[in-house]
């Protein structure tokens, strides 16, 4: 599997993820924007999402789950474990994370 994007929102493929060392989360949330308040979701579809150590986690338990956000277009992730990861930008002054 490949890395899929939506905006500033990168989701890497993994193995598997391990839940039991995870804390389950009780929304499928994958990140809010800052300035807009938009909310890169999962809208449909079985999925869990994760978090350890300050990294999300998204586990896709139906044939595929969709991520929408308000000024994207909605994607299909395929069944299996992901990784969630925000872009990030270098810029002089030190590395910031990309706006959406």
């Amino acid at each position: 599997m490949q890395p899929i994007r939506q905006g500033d929102v990168i989701l890497l493929p993994m193995q598997q993820v391990i839940a039991a060392a995870s804390k389950p989360l009780p929304h499928l949330t994958l990140a809010e924007g800052e300035v807009t308040g938009h909310k890169h979701r999962i809208s449909d579809g079985q999925a869990q999402l994760y978090e350890k150590d300050g990294t999300l986690y998204l586990k896709v338990l139906s044939q595929t789950a969709t991520l929408t956000h308000e000024e994207h277009k909605a994607v299909q992730i395929p069944q299996g474990s992901w990784m969630v990861r925000i872009q990030r930008e270098y810029e002089p002054e030190g590395w910031r994370y990309v706006a959406d």
